[in-house]
């Protein structure tokens, strides 16, 4: 199976929710990593992943 950059969102999102439901306190603190990874990853600045 080969990961691209389509399959790193899903993911991100997956492992996000999950997060939000064991630790709700930090909803603001898992947003924002997700906002700035999702970001990065659409504007091509993490190249260097090799997926």
């Amino acid at each position: 199976m080969h990961l691209t950059i389509a399959h790193i969102s899903p993911i991100m999102s997956l492992i996000a929710g999950v997060l939000i439901l064991i630790m709700p306190r930090l909803l603001n603190f898992i947003v924002a990593i997700f906002l700035i990874l999702n970001g990065l990853l659409g504007l091509g600045l993490l190249k260097w992943l090799h997926f």
